[in-house]
Formats: C-alpha cells, sequence, structure tokens
C-alpha cells in the first residue's frame, strides 16, 4: 500500500496549534452538561452531539486537507487509515486502529484505545443512553461529506459503557460524484 501521507499524523500534531487538553476537555463537558439539562431527554442530546459533530466536520476538513498535505485518497480504505492516523492525531492528539473490514471494503471499525474527550467523565445511571462523544461521529461524517462520501458513522463500543475500548462503525453509503459549478466549454 501506498504511504498515507507525506506527513504524518505526530509530524502534523508536532507543528498544530494546541489548547489546553483539560480546558477542552471541561469545556466539551460542560457543553454535554448544558445540553442534557436544556433537553432532558438523552437521546435529543445524542442527536444534538452528532448534529455539532457535523458542522464542525464539514468546516474541519479545510483545516486538515490545508495542514497534513494529504493527498486525493485512492478508495474508501485508504482513507479510513488517514481520519485513523492522520486525523485523529492531528486533532485530538491519538491515534486508531482501523479493523473489522467488510468484504467490500466499505464499513470498518475506527478502535480509540484512549480518548482524551473522556477525561474525568462518569456517565450518571440517568445517563445510560448517552453516547458522550457522539460529536466525533458528526465530525467524521461531516467531513467525509465534504470530500464526496456519504457515510452513516455509528458508536458500537464505549468504554463509559463498560466495554473495553471505544469503536465507531463508519459505513460507506455512497460516493457523491463531485459536481463543478462550470462547465468546461463556457
Amino acid at each position: 500500500m501506498a504511504p498515507i501521507a507525506p506527513r504524518s499524523g505526530d509530524a502534523v500534531f508536532a507543528n498544530v496549534e494546541r489548547v489546553n487538553a483539560e480546558l477542552f476537555t471541561l469545556t466539551y463537558g460542560a457543553i454535554v452538561r448544558q445540553l442534557l439539562t436544556d433537553l432532558e431527554e438523552v437521546e435529543e442530546v445524542n442527536k444534538q452531539l452528532d448534529q455539532m459533530g457535523y458542522n464542525i466536520g464539514i468546516r474541519l476538513i479545510d483545516e486538515f486537507l490545508a495542514k497534513s498535505n494529504v493527498s486525493r485518497c485512492v478508495d474508501f480504505k485508504e482513507t479510513a487509515e488517514v481520519i485513523a492516523k492522520v486525523g485523529f492525531k492531528m486533532f485530538l492528539g491519538v491515534s486508531a486502529s482501523v479493523t473489522n473490514w467488510d468484504a467490500d471494503g466499505t464499513c470498518c471499525s475506527l478502535i480509540l484505545e484512549d480518548n482524551p474527550l473522556v477525561d474525568f467523565v462518569e456517565l450518571p445511571d440517568t445517563c445510560q443512553g448517552l453516547y458522550y462523544c457522539n460529536v466525533l461521529s458528526g465530525v467524521i461524517r461531516g467531513a467525509l461529506e465534504m470530500v464526496s462520501m456519504k457515510t452513516e458513522v455509528t458508536w458500537v463500543r464505549d468504554m463509559l459503557r463498560g466495554d473495553d475500548a471505544y469503536e465507531l462503525k463508519v459505513k460507506l453509503l455512497k460516493q457523491v460524484p463531485e459536481e463543478y459549478p462550470y462547465k468546461d466549454d463556457e
């Protein structure tokens, strides 16, 4: 397989401006807490976190492409590897592994052994249906949509729920052909 990118996730992470990790984690926690207070229904909070992540992802992809110098991925498998090794490292400081590919190469799992969003977090019994890091699924979905990939991103395992890892399932629904706003003959 060709190299993932001219710059690895570690190299990009070393050159990216960062905010204090604890401040970021606590701020995210305050947002989730406020959503729980305002919306009251855990499923609505999950939807809102996903939508927030989607909005972040459609903007974050520009920064990712500008700073990572990643060339166009040839297929969904390469895209998943870039997300896991460069994207997660660049924005969260952690890497993920890509596993559980289906036969078509259109569905896989991203597994995070470490997740900085959950530092200092314990879910109360009243929030057992909450996908606390659902913002990440929205970010991936939004970013991929901006590069012409319609996806479905769902949580499979979550350590806050007692699982042994954080696992996101990413399924490519369709590759959207690029549309140009102009014609060459004009």
